[in-house]
Formats: structure tokens, sequence, C-alpha cells
């Protein structure tokens, strides 16, 4: 090993790599050994990734004789110079040929002047080469992972935004243990126990580590509990059902040096000896597979060191965030630091000081504090250090330093205990109290700043913020597990680069150009740095962007602040992270006024402890702590076991402490800790229902009709009832899969297609493998879009997209059931119409041959039992506002949907609250008790969210009860209702809290909001103040008859090639339509300041763009008004009218107009006859202009011509909008495609064809998705993009099956049969003048595409893009597009099932296809993209030059022939 400049340089054994480059030139055939110049080159590969830089030379006798790997500490100007430095004496003066790769090697390539080739290619190019015998790649870098199959179909997967991360969360979970990632890995060689931990991301995992810290956890059990993280995060992500069998090659850096990470895939796998390729130094991989990969265009050695200065231009290069600087000059920073300077706390010498003392800790997620305050409230002692992974053993080593060096004359007379460690610490050390933190941290803040309005927060790991009115606590946010880790991520980072914290936030004071990095969770920033470092970002710029996106985090997506008038003029800002001036600053900035940052910002809790110790034990004489005789005989005894007293056999963590004492951890219930269950009257809705769902016996073996299995997931919590009795009535044994836990989940880990789904969804591939590991043959889970009604009153009554169609990702991902042993039933049905139900239930168990009356009578049995369990609960929930009023008891409403009630899903949360002495009760147990408080704001059409917005109108009107909201992770529609729910409660100025739910099973988060929410209570009882109920908040403004004539209507552009055209018909008829610019990025930051930061990416997009629009000074705000369409069905679009009205009453713009061009009505606006014709032909001038430009634009043989001819047309067709007719449309249309059929274009080109489907703002938007269309040109593609008017033919299609599978009329039905008609009247001469061309296709008819889709899945998938989405992609590859893009908002619902989610099915059926699902948005990086975007045009190009080399023999057989 040899260290120099404190690097770490690797020594390489490369005999093996040797032997196989030598044997490719031994095997050469005489005609291959024709030496030219490009042969005789020597050839680089540099690898460039988002930490390391790798360089290897191979010589032109392909030995290599160079190799480096270094950290570039996001300096890579100086370590790829060091580099090549370091490579000059063996390289001489002869040109080289080089090639670049790596995620942050793409603008450096660009920058040189030197090829570039995607990382995963380049991989593949080493492993055919040098280990041709691999079946699977797994490989893992500093950011990305990534999976390449080379057995049968070769596939190349790459994680997505969420999954990123990887080798630089092993970095950050060893920090945290205070080790290296070397160190890490010798802790896990001594485990003994792994623990759970979520494997959605980085940031959710992270939150668990830091619990299992705080409880004690043993360092090497959760190091092991890291390395199984990634695990399960690369498996489940990428594999996405696609078995990993065969020979296993594991490279990358974090495989090669961390043996026990090889070993956790290994055992995972399950793989043998035989299979499992560990090469040596497999770091290197890339990069000779970079130099490996064919190429060209030589450079020497003095040219490329010359170039290599230009990368420091890169950043002045990129397009700008224009964000200003933190601080405008030196003498600005002086006056901010003199002027915070003044708010210092009042301390005595201690040596000086006799009497009592109080003492209070903080044990935090990251940090240990100790403040020691006199009877007055001064402070005498303090102690700040970082806890090291050991927070009970730096709790005693602080003790006994304090102990150490305290005065005879004082004695501690009480003591206090807060944060993360708060029970250990009590329990270990017996401590007087404990208290949340949100109770010490106000009481700390009101001694700096009295009458304080406003407390922030931020740790290491938690944001904690609180509004204060009337000098009691109006109400308490803290971060969900997405925006955790903030503080501690900028200290990790500044880490990672060599820094001390203080030292990276300096750089940050002096950054000329701060970095926009988004406002989302760490692992997006880490993308956005990841990009910023591509651009050629200084680290000074990232760190001036890391402390503006933590605020952003902080007040607009965990406070969702809208007016910073709403904090009020008293703010105090604490924790640990405010120490960092750059936060600080950016904090002030952002509101535009000043705050007060204590000087013992870090210490608050503490000290808030202190004196709360102050508060309640004056009068104690001598305090419960552990003296210094007894800390230095301290032991603890740690045991671990499973309890097995109920089901969920929680994983236990015992401590047995000297003085007798005993904490448990991991334990959901009393009995877990060795108690007694409490009272088992007080009630618990949640067990109820659980018990009272599955407590069904069914028919023995001998069951005349055999067995039949049902998944235990998602609505079967609660329509199990209904089609047990259906079932059972039939003859047929029913077998319910067994209880959720992270076991079952591992069993269909590998089939999830997409890592952004719900944990709720996810469990369903857990319970399929289980029914069919207990050898059930036949297996029924239906699709049921819409609900029972429950609310006459209600838009909707629909299920969300992924309850509705969660059984179609499993028909289509999961090999067990196509095998031909297992029938799988999963049929689309109408649940809400009885009459319905039945017709179709006859059809679809046709297969059983059931006679046609006991389909029926058990239908009507089915009913009336489900029925009956939902009066259960009813009466349940009565019985349980009886018992609370006879004993005096408050209650929690926990609202959520039903399979919240799934201990693995709300992890013992209901225990938590139940030990608190409250009675738990549902929503559905209290919604007949009250009615929603109308009118609502949003639509009202999602089933399970009604009966949320009845229950928090029934707690609006009790003392007695509080609700709680159950938010699973990637539920997109509760961004919606989580919005509506916290306004019915604010208007009777009731405490909003919400609790997100995933993987993660520590409940610590959960304690403290529930804790925050009573101690709330508790001070709003004590204050006893009268309840004032607020105005409505949102008023509808109406687009009238007058406003037609003298109003501007702002549309929001979606597809400018459409939308131009449909401005000019909006003209046309009378209406003064102005389609605002593309929407920038400071347009994109308005939407996510007054909308929730979780809605979906395209709501957050046109609500920007309308925003930015309207505050640009250029309209009449009182003459002006909004147009939105407005789509149905069970998709969030439903709601961004309402959406948009809210962001308006925000942004303080109530009195502007939002109307819907389908939808709702507006008496100023409508569809006539002539505008529909025009809007018609104006989306069918857009979609003619969008397929012929496309198809020629990357063939011209003279640059532009192919623009200039688009721009002249589109001049004609807008005046023919105008004054011509439908003659007009005709000819143009036949003119269109004859002058493009004319435009010179090199015939002979060949590009890959790519195609882009998926949502539909995100798919025609340049501004959604990054310019796609631009880039892939750029890249060398052609783009071929799908009809706009597909989707309104998709539309007027939907009634159609509605009427056919579901609950739709005959009305409806003839309706969307009329529609489709006149569409595709209107499109005829298209489709004539495209059919006759030489270059160009017609559209494929929607009846085609939908036959297409239907294939694949249920044309009952009609939420979102629905089955359209997958149609087009069947369509393109059936039209010889074998490269698809797939575009959707992050999180998007619908396309987990009909996009990613059919993926896997489309490629088992199509071998050549290579499809490519995209996310975007607002935090997304672009980097991500870009690099799964250059992966799959890498493999489309190859394909290309295969299928050529393939082919040319034939052709030239075929002249010599002729």
């Amino acid at each position: 090993m040899i260290i120099l400049n404190s690097q770490l340089l690797l020594p390489v054994d490369f005999l093996i790599w040797q032997k196989f480059l030598i044997a490719n030139v031994a095997d050469r055939s005489a005609e291959e050994t024709e030496e030219t110049e490009m042969d005789r080159a020597i050839r680089v590969g540099v690898d460039v990734g988002s930490t390391t830089i790798k360089m290897v030379v191979i010589d032109e006798f392909d030995h290599i004789v160079f190799h480096r790997y270094l950290r570039h500490f996001s300096n890579i100007v100086s370590t790829l110079r060091g580099i090549i430095d370091a490579a000059h004496a063996i390289w001489p003066k002869k040109p080289a040929v080089v090639m670049f790769t790596g995620s942050a090697g793409i603008g450096v390539s660009e920058c040189l002047e030197v090829s570039f080739v995607q990382e995963v290619v380049a991989c593949t190019q080493a492993v055919k080469r040098i280990i041709p015998d691999t079946d699977v790649v797994i490989e893992l870098g500093g950011e990305d992972a990534k999976i390449t199959y080379f057995d049968g179909v070769m596939e190349q997967r790459m994680n997505g935004i969420c999954a990123g991360g990887t080798g630089a969360f092993i970095d950050s979970m060893a920090a945290l243990l205070n080790t290296d990632p070397a160190g890490l890995n010798e802790l896990a060689k001594h485990y003994k126990t792994i623990y759970p931990i979520a494997s959605r991301c980085g940031v959710f995992a992270k939150t668990d580590v830091q619990a299992l810290m705080n409880e004690g956890t043993s360092k090497n059990d959760i190091a092991v509990s890291v390395l199984q993280a990634v695990v399960n995060q690369t498996i489940s992500g990428l594999a996405q059902g696609r078995p990993i069998k065969g020979k296993v090659t594991f490279l990358g850096g974090p495989l090669c040096f961390l043996s026990e990470l090889r070993k956790r895939f290994i055992e995972t796998l399950g793989l043998k000896d035989d299979q499992i390729i560990n090469p040596e130094n497999s770091q290197y991989f890339v990069a000779i597979g970079a130099a490996l990969s064919p190429q060209e265009n030589p450079v020497s050695f003095e040219l490329l060191y010359k170039r290599v200065p230009r990368i420091y231009s890169m950043r002045a290069a990129a397009v700008g965030d224009d964000i200003a600087p933190l601080f405008a000059n030196e003498k600005e920073y002086q006056l901010f630091k003199s002027r915070h300077a003044r708010h210092a706390v009042p301390r005595q010498d201690m040596a000086e000081y006799t009497g009592k003392a109080f003492l209070g800790i903080d044990a935090g997620s990251t940090t240990t504090k100790l403040a020691l305050v006199s009877e007055s409230g001064s402070l005498l002692y303090s102690s700040y250090g970082g806890n090291q992974g050991r927070p009970l053993e730096t709790v005693i080593a602080a003790l006994r330093k304090l102990y150490a060096i305290l005065p005879p004359g004082i004695h501690i007379a009480g003591s206090t205990v807060t944060g993360y460690g708060e029970q250990l610490i009590k329990a270990a050390l017996r401590v007087d109290a404990g208290e949340v933190e949100t109770v010490a941290h106000l009481k700390a803040a009101n001694c700096f700043l009295p009458g304080v309005s406003f407390v922030l927060d931020i740790g290491g790991q938690d944001m904690k913020s609180f509004f204060v009115r009337d000098g009691a606590v109006d109400s308490i946010m803290l971060n969900e597990a997405c925006s955790s880790g903030c503080g501690s991520f900028i200290e990790t980072y500044a880490q990672s680069l060599g820094l001390s914290a203080h030292d990276f936030s300096i750089l940050a004071l002096q950054a000329p150009r701060p970095v926009d990095l988004g406002t989302r969770c760490t692992v997006f920033i880490n993308s956005k740095v990841r990009q910023a470092q591509k651009e050629g970002a200084g680290v000074g710029d990232i760190s001036a962007g890391l402390a503006l996106s933590v605020i952003k985090n902080a007040l607009f997506k965990v406070i969702r602040l809208k007016n910073t008038a709403e904090l009020g003029e008293k703010i105090v800002v604490q924790g640990g992270t405010f120490y960092n001036d750059a936060v600080l600053r950016a904090m002030e900035k952002i509101i535009g006024s000043e705050v007060v940052r204590p000087d013992i910002a870090g210490i608050m809790g503490a000290y808030g402890s202190g004196l709360l110790a102050l508060e309640h034990c004056r009068d104690q004489k001598k305090s419960t702590l552990l003296t210094a005789d007894e800390l230095t005989n301290f032991t603890c005894k740690t045991d671990i076991h499973r309890c097995g007293l109920c089901g969920n056999q929680c994983l236990i963590t015992a401590k047995k402490f000297m003085n007798g004492q005993q904490y448990y951890s991991g334990n959901r219930c009393e009995r877990g800790a060795g108690q007694e269950k409490r009272d088992r009257g007080v009630p618990n809705l949640f067990e109820f229902k659980y018990k009272r769902l599955f407590r069904y016996v069914p028919l023995d073996e001998t069951a005349r009709r055999g067995t039949i299995g049902i998944p235990r997931a998602l609505n079967m919590y609660e329509d199990y009832p209904f089609w047990f009795t259906f079932f059972t009535e039939l003859g047929y044994r029913v077998v319910l899969s067994g209880r959720s836990s992270p076991k079952l989940y591992k069993m269909g880990m590998e089939t999830i297609p997409s890592e952004t789904l719900c944990y709720s969804a996810k469990l369903m591939h857990g319970h399929i493998a289980d029914l069919v590991d207990k050898g059930v043959k036949k297996i029924f889970y239906p699709c049921i879009p819409r609900n029972i009604r429950e609310d006459s009153l209600a838009d909707d009554y629909y299920n969300c997209p992924v309850v509705t169609s969660y059984p179609e990702n499993i028909a289509a991902n999961m090999d067990i059931l196509r095998n031909g042993e297992i029938l799988f039933l999963h049929p689309f049905l109408p649940l809400d119409r009885p009459d319905r139900m039945a017709q179709r239930l006859v059809r679809e168990l046709a297969c059983e041959n059931l006679p046609n009356h006991e389909i029926r009578d058990a239908l009507d049995k089915a009913y009336i039992e489900l029925a009956a369990y939902k009066a259960d609960v009813r009466q349940k929930g009565e019985d349980a506002l009886v018992y609370m009023k006879q004993h005096n008891m408050k209650g929690i409403v926990l609202t959520g949907r039903p399979y919240h009630i799934d201990p693995e899903i709300h992890h013992g949360l209901p225990e938590l609250i139940q030990s608190y002495g409250l009675a738990i009760l549902s929503e559905d147990s209290v919604r007949h008790l009250a009615d929603a408080n109308r009118p609502l704001r949003v639509v009202d059409q999602w089933m399970y969210h009604s009966r949320a917005y009845a229950a928090a109108s029934f707690v609006a009107q009790r003392t007695d009860i509080e609700l709680i909201q159950l938010n699973s992770f990637g539920c997109g529609l509760d961004a919606v209702v989580m919005d509506q729910v916290k306004e019915i409660l604010d208007a009777q100025q009731k405490i909003y809290t919400v609790i997100k739910l995933d993987e993660i099973s520590n409940l610590g988060a959960a304690r403290i909001r529930v804790r925050s929410l009573l101690a709330a209570l508790r001070e709003k009882e004590q204050n006893d103040k009268a309840v004032h109920i607020l105005p409505e908040k949102y008023s509808k403004a109406v687009f009238t008859s007058e406003m037609e004539r003298n109003h501007t209507i702002l549309v929001p552009q979606m597809s400018p090639i459409h939308f131009q055209f449909l401005q000019t018909s909006l003209q046309k008829a009378g209406y003064r339509a102005v389609i605002p610019a593309v929407p920038d990025r400071m347009a994109i930051e308005e939407g996510l300041k007054y909308l929730h930061n979780d809605i979906c990416y395209p709501c957050i997009l046109v609500a920007g763009q309308m925003l930015s629009a309207l505050k640009s000074g250029e309209f009449d705000l009182d003459h002006t008004s909004i147009m939105l369409s407005q789509t149905g069905g069970g998709c969030r679009a439903s709601n961004y009218v309402s959406l948009m009205r809210k962001a308006l009453y925000e942004a303080g713009m109530p009195q502007i107009p939002v109307l819907s061009l389908r939808g709702e009505k507006s008496p100023g606006f409508s569809l006539t006859l002539s505008l529909v014709n025009n809007l018609i032909t104006s989306i069918l001038y857009g979609d003619l202009l969008m397929r012929v430009l496309y198809r020629t634009r990357p063939y011209e043989k003279i640059r532009g011509t192919a623009d200039q001819l688009y721009d002249h047309w589109v001049q004609r067709c807008q005046k023919s909008l105008i004054s011509g007719g439908k003659w007009d449309f005709r000819k143009n249309v036949y003119d269109i495609v004859r002058d493009f059929d004319r435009l010179e274009i090199d015939e002979k080109m060949v590009k890959p064809k790519v195609g882009i489907v998926g949502e539909i703002l995100v798919k025609f938007h340049p501004g959604a998705n990054n310019g796609i269309v631009k880039l892939l040109e750029t890249e060398g593609a052609e783009v071929v993009m799908p009809d706009l008017m597909n989707f309104f033919l998709y539309s007027a299609y939907d009634p159609i099956v509605d009427y056919n599978l579901l609950s739709g009329t005959f009305g409806n039905w003839a309706l969307g049969e009329l529609s489709i008609k006149i569409l595709e009247f209107f499109r005829r001469d298209m489709k004539k003048a495209l059919a006759a061309s030489n270059r160009f296709d017609a559209p494929h008819s929607i009846d085609a595409i939908a036959a297409m889709a239907e294939n694949h899945l249920s044309l009952g998938n009609t939420t979102g893009e629905g089955w359209l989405l997958t149609g087009e992609m069947v369509t393109l590859i059936r039209s010889g597009v074998n490269n698809i893009l797939c575009l959707q908002p992050f999180g998007c619902l619908p396309n987990h099932i009909t996009g990613k989610g059919m993926i896997k099915d489309l490629v088992k059926h199509y071998p050549e296809a290579t499809i490519v699902p995209l996310d975007y948005d607002p935090g997304a990086s672009e980097v991500n993209q870009l690099n799964r975007i250059k992966l799959m045009l890498s493999i489309a190009k190859e394909k290309n030059r295969e299928y050529f080399d393939n082919t040319r023999p034939a052709v030239e057989n075929r002249r010599i022939n002729n």
C-alpha cells in the first residue's frame, strides 16, 4: 500500500486481465491485424465518478501500463490533472485515443473535446472481454447502482433518482458510526442480529439507523444491517422481476473493498461458490471498458493536458441559477456577525456559585448536549459533542467529566432529559424526568426572546418548528422521514471533501454563485450536487446551495409556508445546524427579515431541559440522577430476542442496568417489555378491525370446489368479508396469505417494478409469493375502480389508482404466476353496482363452470356480510365514545386507509398512542357521525379520503378528540387530501398532525409527534382560550359573461407545437387568450412555494407558470383569468383547478377566476361547435407538424432547413385557422406532407429511433422534460412522439370500457362511440396523406392501440394515461421503434402500473425493445436522467451496428448473385 499526499493508492494485480487482453491479441485473424495508425494508438479510459476518478492506460499490445484510483473530493480539475501528470512518464508523445465515462464524466469529456461512453456500456465492454462467462453483473458506485444481465436477452438497468447514493450512503453511515467504510466492514464481520432497515432510500434507512443507535444497539449489528439495506434496495429497485441467477460478477468500489457487502449479496441471492465472480480490483473495470470501447480522434498528451484548465470555466459556461451570493461583501458579513453576537445566554462562573443546580440533558440524534443551570436560570456549564453512535456511553462520559469538575458547593437538585435517547437515558441514569423536545426548545427560546412567535430548530436528523400564539404553542410541525438528515448531510458531505463543517461553511460565505439544489430529500440533493459537479460548480457554490436547500426544505416542505408574514416578528432559530453562518444567512435572506440565533443554539434543548428541571424540581433537595460513584460502577447487559406473544414477532432489545432498571426497545406493546398489557377495555379500533376482518373460519380441505387464495393486502383489509363469504358460499376453501412481515416482504422483493411505490403495495408481492409457497394453485384478487358510495354529496367514490389496478402489476411482474400452474384471476369489477357485478362475475368466472344462480346467491350474501362488518365498525366507534365519556378519557382518530390497520404498515403506532392513555378510533368508525364541512375546496372523489373529510369534521366539533392523519410514502393522493383535512381542522383551531408510514419500523419520530401534540393540547387547556371559528378561506371566483369581453385568459403551456394553434383558436372565438413563455426555474419555485411539495410535478409546473406570469406586471390582475384543462377519473389531475385556486389565494390573488376547459361550468365560457371544430383542427395541425418535423430534422442535409419549413407552415396554418375553412385544412395537410416529403435529407443515414411516451404534460412540455427532444436529437437519435390526439381518443374510449366492464351507462357508451367517429373523421385526410407519403407513417386508430394494449393489461385501467400508455409503447415497438423513454412525474400513481409496471412484460414479448422509465421532479437530477438516456442510446447504437454488420454480407451476396 502506497500513501501519497494523504490519498490512498491501491496496488493492482493485473495478471488475469493481461492474460485476457493478450489472448484477444493472439486470436486476431491476419485480416484484423493489418495495423493502422488508430490500431497502434495508446488507449486511455478515464472514469470520473461522483466521488472518485479512475484512469487506465493500455498500450498498443493490450498491456495495462498505468492505473490510478483517487477520490476527487469534488475537485475534479486538480485530481484529474494530478492523475494525468502521473501518467506522463508512460504516455509517449504519440497520440492516444481517450475515452471518458462515469456519472460526472459527461461534462468533462465535452469540455476537453474527447469521446464519452456511458458507464454501463463501458463496464459491459470490459466484462465481455475479460469475464465472458458472466451471467449477471452487479455494480455499485458512489452514486449509482447497476445490474446487467448477459444470459438470454441482454438487459442493462440503472437506479432511478430515489435510489441514488449507494456508496455515498455507506460513507455517511460509516461517519455516523464514527468510522470509515473499511471500519464499517470490520464491524459487520462480528454481528449477531440483522435489524430491518428501510431499503427505500438512504434517507429512510438513515432514520432507522439513527433510531437503532439511540436505543444502544450494537455497532456491529447496525453495520451489517446497513449493508443488508443496500442489498435489499439494489435487488428490489433493479431486478424488478428478473431473477439474478447463474454466475454473478461483483464490480465497483463498494463491492471491491467491502467483503461483508458482497457476503450479504451472496447470502440474500443464495449463490454458491461456483456462481461468484469477484475480480481483483474490480473498481477499474469501467475505466478499462472505456479504453476498450470503439473510439476515434486520437489526442496527444500535451494537447489534453493543455485542455484540462478548461474545466474551470465549465461553471461559467453552464446555465446559471441566478442566485445572489449570501453576502455582497466582507463588510456586510461583519455587520451580520456583530448583530448575532448580541444574543448571549446569561452565564455564571461555576467556581463562584454555590447552591442548587439543575441539569438538562439532550440526547440528540447525532449529538449529546448537557446544560447545568443555576437557581436563577444562568448557565453554569455546558458541553456539546457527537455521540459516535453510542448515546448512552457519550452521556455517561459527559456526566463523568461534569462530576470531575463540579465544585463541592454545588449539588444537582433536579434533572430532565430530552431528545431521541430520552427513554434510554432516563431509565439507565435515573434522570428525574423526561420531556418531549418541542417543550424543552420552546422553554429555552422564550428566555432569549420573550413573546417569541415562531421557533425553528434544525438538528442533525430532525427539524422542529412551532408557532406560538398568546404565549401558547398553536401548532407544531416536525419533519417526516423524507425531510430528515439535512443538518447532518452538510457535515457528512463536508467530511467527504476532507473539510470540517466550519471550513465548509466559510466557503459558502464567499461563494459567488450558489447552486440551486432543490427542496426534496438528501438523496435528491446529493444527485443535484452531482449535477452541479458535472457543470463545474465550486465547492463554495455547493456549500451555499446546501445552506439554502436546508432552509427551503424546512420552510416550504416541512412547514409548507406560503407567506413569511405567518412567522410573526419574533423568530428564534436554534439547533446545531444554525452554528453554520451560511444556514443562518440563508434563513434571513429567504424570509426577508432578521432572526435571533442564541449563542447556545446547539444546546437549546439541554438548556430548556435544565430550565424545566429548575421549574419542576426547585423544592427538591437531591436529584435521583446517578452519582459519580454509581457511574464508576455502571454496567449494562444487553439481550436480543424475539417476542412470541403475538403475531408481530417483535425483535426485542432488552438492556438491564446495574441500578435494577430495564429498558426495552423494538416492542410494540407492553408485553414485549415483560409487562401485562394495560386495561384491555381501552378502545383500539385498529386492533378490533384487524381481528374482526380475519376471524372467518374457512371450509376444510374437502371443500367441493377446491381451494382459492386471497392475498392479505391493500383493499382486502376492508373487502375480505365480502370475498370470503362469496367464495365460501360457492363451496371453495378460502386460504388467506400470512401476516405481513419483513420476511414476507422479501419473498416478493425482486418482483417490484417501481421503487417509489408505497410499502402497502410492495407487500402485495410477498403475499402472492406466500400463497404460492403454501401450494395454492388458484388466486383471486380483483381490480375495483370504484368503491360502494357512502356519501351522496361526494363528487365520486373512486379507489386510489394503486388499489384499483395493482393486480395488473402482480400479473405482469411475478413469473411464479406465469408458469402455467397457477391461475391468477384479477378482473375489473363494479363493486358499486350489484346488478352489474353479477353479470361480470358470471363472465369472469366462466372457467369455473359455476351456475349463474349460485353466483347471484353468493353475491347477495357477500354484500350483506360486508355491510355487517362496516356496521360492526361503526358500532364499535360509538361504543368507544361512550367508554371515553364514562372514563373521562381523550381519544385520537387515526385516519388513513383500510390497509393501515396492518401491523407491518403501522408498526405499532396505535399501541404507542394508546400507551399515553388515549382511545384509538378509525375514520370509518366515526365518519357517519358528522357530514364533511362542505363545500370542500378539493374535488371529493376518493372514497377512503371522503371518510377522512367527514372524520375531520367530526373531530373539529369535539374537545375530547384529536386527529392524526396517516400518510403512506408515495401516496400522491395524500398531497391533495392532507391540505384539505388540515383546512377543516384549522377552521376550528384544532392541531393537525400527520405521520408518514413506510418500511421504517422505528417509531421514535412518531413518538415525538404524538407527545408534542399532547404537550400543545395541555398548553391550550391551561390557557383555556375560547375557540374562534375561522371564516372560510377559499371562495370560488366565477368567470362571468362580462369577463368574457374584458378579461385576458392565461392558458398554461403544455406542448408548444400544439398550443400555439390552440391560442389562435381561442382568440378567433373572441377570448383574449395568452400562453405565457415556457416556465423557467423561478416559475417552478413559485409553484413549490404555494403547493404541497408532494403534489405531482405537472401541477407545480402549471401553477408556477401562471403565478410567475401574474407577478410579472404584464397583466391587470383585476381583469385576468386562468383556463385549465380538468381531467376526470381517479388521477390527481382532477384537482388541478382546486389546487390553482388555493395557490392564488395563498399568493394574495383570490379574485382571479379559474375556468375549466372541461369539467366545471363557467357562465362566461362555452364550447361552441365552431370553437370545438377549431380546437380539433389545432391539435391535428400540431400532431402533423410534430410528426414531419421530428422525422426529417435529424437527417437534413442543410442544417436548419427543417425548422425553416416548419416555421413557414406554422404561419400558414395560423392564418388558415383565422380565416380559412375545412377545405383549407384539407389542402394544408396534403401540402405539408408534400413539402416535407421533398425536403432534402440524407436518406442513407441511419439513426436510432427513440419513442417518447408517458404522462401527457411531461411528455410534451420541454420545460417539464428538460428539453428531451432537443437532447435526443443532439445525441444522434430520431424522436418518435405519439400524437396528442391519441389522448382525446382514449378519453372518448373510456366510457365504452366503463360500460363493458364496470358501471358505465349506455348513454355514455354511445357518446364515446360518437366522439371517436367525429375525431377520426377530422383526421382522415391527415392519415391518408401520411400513408401515401414516401417518408411518413399514418397514426394507428384508437381501436388498434386498444387491441395491442389489451394483450398486456385490461382496458379497465383508465386512470391517468391508463392503458393508452401501454398501448403506445406496443404500437411504437411494432412500428420498429425499439427504444422507448417512459416519462412520468416522480411518484405518478397510474404510471406505477401502466408504465413502469408493464415494462417487464413488454420486454418479455418484445426482446428487442429497450424501455427506460424516467422520473421528473423539481428536485430530480438531470445527470441521472442524462446517464440513463445515454445508456439507452449506447445500447441502441450498438444494436444498429450489429444489425448492419449481420445484414451487410447478405446484401453483398445478393449483389454478387444479381
